[in-house]
This record gives C-alpha cells, structure tokens and sequence, in this order.
C-alpha cells in the first residue's frame, strides 16, 4: 500500500532453539533466528545481507550487530541496525539503539538512546550547552552578579 514493499520473512539459514543457552559471540551470514538464549555479542556479516531475528522467548546478553533486526524478545546491550530494525510490542531493549530505519510497536521499551545512522554511520548528538558560555541576564548586569562554573 502507498509503494511500500511488503515486509518478506527473512531466509532462516541458522536456529537457536528455545531450550538452548549460547555462552560466547555468534558471528553469522544470512538469517539467523533466535528463539533461545546468547550471553554475548552477535554479529552479522558486513555484507548488508545478514538478518536476525529474536523471537518473544529469545534474548541476548551483549552487543547485537546485523543490517536487519526484528526483535519481539529482549536484548541487554546496545543493538546496531545498519539498515532496518522492527521492534515488536514485547520488545525490550536495556542498551543503545542505531539504525537506518527504526519501525516500533506500541509496548516496545527501549532503555537507552536512539541514533540513526547516516550511510553507515552513527550521526553525532548535538553537543550540550557550557554554563560559561551563556551570556548573563538583564538582571546579573545590573546586580553586578557572577556565575561560578
């Protein structure tokens, strides 16, 4: 609808089933479905072919790298999506998010920061404010007032 491509179902090259616990970094080409558990990072190859997926059982502990992630389960790390991420409603996410494209589901939770990525790469954040180089107020002039730093 409105020229968008429908959302095909990524190729399943790899599964991590439900009862399986994965100590260690996964590093993968093609889909990999994840439906068990991973305390470490996984990593998709630079390719901008990989996708993964997380089921609403499966969840990783460590950092998720992949040009395409759809995530229903919970990620503990920062996640980088170098094309596309779906966040589904049971999604929970305790770390950064980067992306190219972010599409969020009402009750996904994400407890960190959203940074899009330009052509691959993360898009500074604007820098905050220095105290010492806010001009004074009317008021700070007249009083004869300084700011301490």
């Amino acid at each position: 609808m409105f020229g968008r491509k429908k959302h095909m179902n990524p190729r399943i090259d790899t599964l991590v089933g439900k009862s399986a616990k994965l100590v260690g970094d996964i590093e993968f080409s093609g889909g990999l479905h994840l439906d068990g558990r991973v305390a470490g990072n996984i990593r998709g190859s630079g390719d901008g072919k990989s996708a993964l997926s997380i089921s609403e059982h499966g969840g990783v502990d460590g950092t998720v790298e992949a040009a395409s992630v759809v995530l229903n389960g919970s990620v503990n790390g920062d996640i980088f999506a170098r094309e596309r991420i779906v966040l589904g409603s049971q999604a929970r996410v305790n770390g950064n998010v980067s992306y190219g494209i972010i599409e969020m589901a009402p009750g996904a939770v994400i407890t960190g920061k959203l940074m899009p990525l330009a052509a691959g790469k993360v898009v500074p954040a604007a820098p905050e404010p220095s105290l010492d180089k806010i001009p004074p107020t009317a008021d700070e002039i007249l009083s004869g007032a300084t700011k301490v730093a």
